[in-house]
């Protein structure tokens, strides 16, 4: 494990990742700030705690959002590969459970 010092809004913070992540790591805390940042800068959000879970759901819808490049999903959203995937899930489930009944 490697230990990294790093600042968040100002907030010094050690945080461990393993070896060769620290370059993912070292972004993931600059694109963290850069949000929490400009939330607090905005003037619109108050309070460290409302600033970090504004940031928090702006990454997250910006996460779910995200469209594949290509492939066959390429015109879905993370969320709706989810969705589809728990309908998938749900139907074999259905289709499996007879066939437990008969063993």
């Amino acid at each position: 494990m490697i230990h990294l010092d790093c600042s968040i809004m100002g907030q010094s913070y050690r945080l461990a990742c393993r070896d060769g992540e620290e370059r993912t790591l070292r972004e993931a805390v600059h694109y963290l700030d850069g949000k929490m940042c400009a939330l607090r800068d905005s003037g619109k959000v108050k309070g460290t705690d409302r600033i970090a879970v504004m940031a928090a759901l702006s990454v997250a819808a910006e996460f779910l959002s995200v469209k594949s490049p290509q492939g066959p999903l390429s015109d879905m959203s993370i969320l709706e590969v989810k969705q589809k995937l728990e309908a998938m899930h749900t139907v074999l489930d259905g289709a499996l459970s007879p066939q437990e009944n008969l063993s």
